[in-house]
Order: C-alpha cells, then sequence, then structure tokens
C-alpha cells in the first residue's frame, strides 16, 4: 500500500508540473494530503474502491471518504446535485469539488475540533458554478471501532431573497405572467397593469392607468352579477368567475378571473388586484365539443341525444299546461339507391335540403332533429288537438311532392311517417320516440308517402316479431328447419317432371309454420344467408341420397334471395354440387322479379356465370312485381312461373284469363317454358293447358311433401290425369 500512495506522490509531482494558477493549487493541495497519509502508513486507494450508498434516503446527496480524504462512495443524488457521475467521482480527492479561496482544505482537521460535524462551505459544480452546501459529517469506523472513513450528507444552501430582491423578482413575475394583471387603489382607479393586461385588452397603460375597469365593462352582465364583483373589489372576500369583458376594439371575449383586495396593517383596504385570462380558445373548443355531442353534423340539426332532452322539456311544459304533445319520425325513401346511383354527395345535399325544407314547414317552437341516416324527427311540444299533428303531417308530405334541383338532377322522394300523442302514447320522450318508430315501420309495409299513428297493436306485433327473430335464429341453430318438396308435372303426360324444395319451420310448441310467416323476417335481419345456404345444401343432400338409393331424380328447383346474389354465388353453389356429388342440371335456381329490376351489369354476369356452369333459371311469381319484355330478352332465363295470384280467377274472371294468356304467348315467343303454381282445379288445368301452359304445381296434384313422400311417388309413377280436363 505504501508502494501505491508513493506512486500517487510522484504522480502528483509528474502533474504539477505542466498546470499554473488555481490547477496547481488544487494538484499540490491533493499532493500534500497524499504525504500527509503517506506518512501515516496508511495508503490511498488506488481506484475507485467505491462504497455504496445508496441504502440512504436517495433524494438526500451523499458522499463517503476515506481517512485521507478520496472518495469511494457517491449516490445519484450528489450525481445530480454536483453533475458528476459515480465513475466520475470514486478515486478523486474531494479537493476537486472545493471553489477557490475555500480555507476547510485539511479535511482531518474537520474532527480534531470537538462538535463540529455540521459546517457551511462553498462548493464547485461540474459546470464551474459555485454553490453553498451545509454538510453534516460523520465517521465511519471498522470492526475493531478505528475511524477508517467519513460519511457527508450534502444540503444545497438556499439563500432567502432580500426585500429589494423580492421586490424586483414579483415584478418579473407579473411582467411575464401569461395572465392580464390589474391593480387598482382604494378610489378603484386603475394604477398598474401589466404587458398581458395589454395584449389581452388592446389598452396600453397610458390608455388604462387611472381609468376604472368599467373600461371592460361589456353590458352582458345583469346588476346582481355586477354587484357580486364589486363587494370582491370591496373587500367582501376572494371572487372566482367567468366575466364577458370588451377589448379595445369593441370584441367581447370570454375570461377566467380572480379578484382580491390587499389591507394595510391596520386593515384598511389599499388595493385591489384582479388576474384574469384570455379563455376564448377553450370556450371554442367546449362549444365545439357540445356541438359534436348534439347536433348533427351534416345539416346542422340536433341529433337523438338533444332531441330527447328537448323533448323531455318540453312534455314538461305541456303537462304543466295540460296540452298535447306529438312527435313525429320521418323516414325518407330511397335515399340508397340515389346515394348508389348519383353519388354520396348529392345524397348529402339532398338531406340538408330536406331539413330546411320541413324547418320552413314548422312553427318556431316545433323542433326538428335528424336521428339516423335518413330519418328525421319533429316534435310537436303543444298541440290543441290529436288532428293538429296530421296536419303537419299532410303539409310535410305536400312539400315532398315538390322535386328537388340537387347538382342539375331532378331528384323526388317520398317518405314514411309515423305519429305518437302525448300523453294517449306515452308520457316521457324516449317512449314516444320509440312508438312513433313503430308506427313508421308499419307505415313502411303500406309503400311510400304513407303515415300512421301509433297504436297499441303496432307495439305488440314488433314485440311479437323480435321474438319470432330469436326463435328463428335457434331454429337455424338447433335444425328445426325442413324442406318439403312440391311436385311440377307436365301437362301434356301428367308425369312428375320436377320438383320445387319450400322450407317449413317445425317449431316445438307452435308445429309447422309456413315460410310466408318467417322468411320476410329472415330477409329483414340478413338470416336469410344462413338460410339460404342452409337449403341449397339440404337439397343437395337429399338428391345425393335418392341418387344412392337407386331413384332417377328429376331438376329440383330451389329459391334465391336477391340478398344471397353476389360475385361469389357461382362458387358457393358449385362447392355444395361438388360436396354432395349433384350435377347442375338437377338443380335449377328460381328467382323473383325484385333481383332483375336494377339490370346491373354485375347481375347479367353472375347470371351468365351459373348457366354456363349447367345451372338453370326460372323467373317466379311472373307479372306480380315489374314486368318487363327489356330484362326477359336480357336475362338468361330459361322457365317463367305464372304467379298463383292469376291462376286463382281462372277461367272465369276475365282479367286473369287475359293476363295468363299475354303471359304464355310472350314465353312461346322466347322459347321459354311456362311453369303455373297453385293450380287447384280441373277448370284451371284445362284452361292452362288450352293456352299451352307447360307444367303445373299446386294441390290438384299434390301439395309440397315430405323427402321421403315425394320418394314414394316417384317409385310408384303417381300421373296426373290430364285426360279428364279434356
Amino acid at each position: 500500500m505504501a508502494d501505491r500512495a508513493m506512486e500517487r506522490c510522484l504522480a502528483l509531482l509528474r502533474g504539477a508540473r505542466v498546470l499554473e494558477g488555481e490547477a496547481l493549487t488544487r494538484s499540490l493541495d491533493e499532493l500534500e494530503a497524499a504525504i500527509l497519509v503517506l506518512a501515516a502508513g496508511k495508503a490511498t486507494p488506488a481506484g475507485p474502491c467505491a462504497v455504496s450508498v445508496e441504502p440512504f434516503d436517495p433524494d438526500e446527496p451523499a458522499i463517503v471518504l476515506d481517512m485521507a480524504g478520496y472518495l469511494t462512495g457517491w449516490n445519484t443524488a450528489a450525481s445530480t446535485l454536483f453533475g458528476y457521475t459515480a465513475e466520475e467521482a470514486i478515486g478523486q480527492h474531494v479537493l476537486f469539488l472545493y471553489a477557490e479561496g475555500d480555507d476547510d482544505a485539511d479535511i482531518a482537521e474537520l474532527f480534531l475540533e470537538e462538535g463540529s460535524d455540521l459546517i457551511e462551505v462553498r462548493r464547485r459544480k461540474k459546470n464551474g458554478e459555485i454553490i453553498g452546501v451545509r454538510l453534516a459529517l460523520s465517521l465511519l469506523k471498522d470492526d475493531h471501532g478505528e475511524a477508517n472513513g467519513m460519511l457527508v450528507h450534502v444540503s444545497p444552501i438556499v439563500q432567502e431573497l432580500g426585500d429589494q430582491d423580492k421586490v424586483r423578482l414579483h415584478a418579473r413575475i407579473i411582467e411575464d405572467s401569461d395572465q392580464g394583471v390589474l391593480i387598482t387603489d382604494s378610489s378603484e382607479r386603475i394604477v398598474s397593469i401589466n404587458s398581458a393586461f395589454t395584449r389581452i385588452t388592446g389598452y396600453a397603460p397610458v390608455e388604462a392607468i387611472g381609468k376604472t375597469p368599467d373600461l371592460l365593462r361589456s353590458g352582458v352582465h345583469d346588476a346582481e352579477f355586477r354587484a357580486k364583483v364589486r363587494a370582491a373589489m370591496r373587500g367582501s372576500g376572494p371572487w372566482r368567475g367567468e366575466i364577458v369583458g370588451k377589448r379595445k376594439n369593441g370584441d367581447l371575449f370570454p375570461q377566467s378571473v380572480t379578484i382580491s383586495a390587499v389591507r394595510d396593517g391596520e386593515g384598511r383596504i389599499t388595493h385591489t388586484f384582479s388576474l384574469f385570462s384570455d379563455i376564448s380558445v377553450h370556450k371554442a373548443a367546449e362549444a365545439r365539443v357540445q356541438r359534436m355531442a348534439n347536433y348533427d353534423s351534416l345539416t346542422g340539426l340536433p341529433n337523438r341525444s338533444l332531441l330527447t332532452h328537448l323533448l323531455g322539456q318540453a312534455l314538461m311544459d305541456a303537462r304543466r299546461t295540460n296540452q298535447y304533445g306529438a312527435l313525429m319520425v320521418v323516414e325518407i325513401n330511397r335515399m340508397a339507391a340515389i346515394s348508389d346511383t348519383l353519388g354520396h354527395d348529392v345524397a348529402s345535399e339532398l338531406l340538408c335540403e330536406l331539413g330546411r325544407r320541413f324547418r320552413h314547414l314548422l312553427r318556431d317552437a316545433d323542433i326538428l332533429a335528424r336521428i339516423d341516416g335518413s330519418k328525421f324527427a319533429v316534435a310537436l311540444p303543444q298541440i290543441d288537438r290529436r288532428e293538429s299533428a296530421a296536419s303537419v303531417v299532410k303539409k310535410m308530405l305536400a312539400a315532398l311532392a315538390v322535386p328537388l334541383v340537387i347538382e342539375g338532377h331532378n331528384l323526388q322522394v317520398s317518405a314514411n311517417i309515423g305519429v305518437s300523442v302525448y300523453p294517449e302514447d306515452s308520457s316521457d320522450a324516449a317512449s314516444l320516440i320509440r312508438c312513433a318508430d313503430v308506427a313508421m315501420a308499419k307505415a313502411q309495409e303500406s309503400g311510400g308517402g304513407s303515415f300512421l299513428f301509433y297504436r297499441e297493436q303496432m307495439d305488440l306485433r314488433a314485440k311479437e316479431d323480435l321474438m319470432l327473430e330469436a326463435e328463428l335464429r335457434t331454429a337455424v341453430n338447433e335444425g328445426q328447419l325442413e324442406l318439403h318438396y312440391q311436385p311440377k308435372v307436365s301437362l301434356r303426360s301428367g308425369r312428375i317432371v320436377g320438383a320445387e324444395a319450400l322450407i317449413r319451420w317445425r317449431h316445438p310448441e307452435r308445429g309447422m309454420i309456413s315460410p310466408g310467416v318467417f322468411i320476410a323476417l329472415a330477409e329483414e335481419t340478413g338470416m336469410i344467408h344462413d338460410i339460404g345456404t342452409w337449403v341449397l345444401e339440404e337439397a343437395c343432400r337429399q338428391i345425393g341420397a335418392w341418387r344412392n338409393a337407386g331413384l332417377v331424380m328429376p331438376p329440383v328447383a330451389v329459391n334465391l334471395s336477391a340478398r344471397q346474389f353476389d360475385r361469389r354465388l357461382p362458387a358457393r353453389i358449385l362447392a355444395v354440387l361438388d360436396r354432395h356429388g349433384v350435377l347442375p342440371e338437377q338443380i335449377m335456381l328460381e328467382i323473383t322479379e325484385s333481383l332483375l329490376v336494377g339490370g346491373a351489369d354485375n347481375v347479367v354476369a353472375i347470371m351468365n356465370e351459373l348457366v354456363a356452369m349447367g345451372l338453370a333459371l326460372a323467373l317466379d311469381d311472373f307479372g306480380t312485381g315489374y314486368s318487363s319484355l327489356a330484362y326477359l330478352k336480357k336475362f338468361p332465363i330459361s322457365t317463367l312461373k305464372i304467379d298463383r295470384a292469376f291462376v286463382v280467377g281462372l277461367p272465369h274472371e276475365e282479367s286473369d284469363c287475359a293476363i295468363a294468356r299475354a303471359i304464355v304467348t310472350m314465353a312461346k315467343q322466347l322459347r321459354q317454358e311456362i311453369v303455373a303454381e297453385g293450380v287447384e282445379t280441373e277448370e284451371q288445368m284445362a284452361f292452362l293447358r288450352d293456352l299451352g301452359c307447360d307444367q303445373l304445381q299446386g294441390w290438384l296434384f299434390s301439395p309440397a311433401v315430405t323427402g321421403a313422400e315425394f320418394e314414394r311417388m316417384l317409385r310408384d309413377g303417381d300421373r296426373l290425369s290430364v285426360a279428364r280436363a279434356a
């Protein structure tokens, strides 16, 4: 150890040769300390033989020295205070922290004087800054009780400001503050303002000092509010709040204000100061948030949330005055078609124009809101009688009869309107909206341009539909659906030449449910996708089973929903056919006229792809929709089915006879096969056969039967006796 101490002395001597000034002085001081250690036979640390001080308070700077003054410990807080890392500090003599002119360099003598374990000194930080610190020193001892080091806790000394310094500092803080500062004397005359006051209000000191705070008065607040502010200025106590002020240019602006009085030693008010901030940006942002939460972004009308709130307030007033109130839900028709055809911008502008047109028809007290994509609501808070609501509805429907010109397009739309009345239908806003919605949905069933008042029976029907929807989902998942098969017979031979697969629902409690009850609900809810997939899968499975049983099976017709008709349909059908080993010619796809009305090119492409696969297409319920020769020429349809609505009156109803004759003649010209549905009498059969109809299906021959019964009919060769109708 002595050798290492000698080596350190020599290194310090060599280093001192090239130093001068303060650096030389500090090097010589270190050399002196090293010589003292050498003389005492003690060695300094040859390197950073560190002692951890982190177990002490990590927020209080602490260092550890050996008895020669070399650093052996340095915590994180010491690094923060002095700027040196532990790696930079440990191993150096404590003198490297001393400021020039310090007289406490002999660290050993600190412990020779009785009770001198707390001293105040100056120290130098890494960046050269000189700071005052307070040192708390305590000896560290080894196992034999001998002193082997010292622990030094370092606390920065905060110098208290003098009175003049305080005045200068406070004045600087006030001047540089972002808040406006206004100081008045006991006579309420402005005696001082800061630069933020000028920036916010526009008034320079020469324009404001000597005036009263009424300089900023906006005239917005009432006398009671002004009295509260004036009372705070006269010492009633601090006041905080929001005030609308007026700038020099006349603009009004909201401000957040704090007012307090200053008293002298005897309690008299000498001055009053006001701190204020311009909160225009905050208020504007708050208004935007409120608008986004309560108003429709497209039309600027109240949304459903605000409608419910305003309607609730209006109903309270109506309750006090014993008046009626009404709520209308207005569904605009054809908006989706307009958006798809002319673009979203045209549809959006149309909705805005409809909002303006409706607003023009209503009273100022009436509430107009947009509550959904193409759905408006109108609240009539006070009406004399129920009929007053009907009068407004008729005005709105009449307004829709006038075309609107949007971006050069002459557009006309219709609407369905449901009306609920307070207090008959409900006494709260949310229920009134729901009742009007139910009535509107019922009006939609009657077509465009109609309205209905809510009736309790409608609600019962809506609840039944919800229950039926839940039960139908269960039916799909739990295998309650069945396929029955109604035979198609030839009017020439009387033999079975095909069948139509018809879905049935075997409800565990209600028994057999026909598709007329649930198919429309499945279309509306989207469950038709799952049901349609199941029907095709089950029909192909049955055809495969009949084939395996050695039965020669005629084509089976499967109904397709327009919702199933997309680009993936051919691939889905092909996968099912392959899975069950069914040939394409064993399946006929029946579609309805609603699919063809649009005449879209993609529909034609899909149909052509299906026909190219070997599938036949039949047009179901022909004559009940938008029958047109144009699409009969355009689409690859091989079979027309005459709807039962035109068969029931044959051969006695002249109009039914004329329609049936026209359909058969047209189909023959287009070389299409003709099937008549719903044939129940021999007279109907004879008339259709004489017209040249190819096939019939109906109760005259057989209702829809189970797969097992249809198989028996085929094996037994059941036939329709066409000779009896001759």
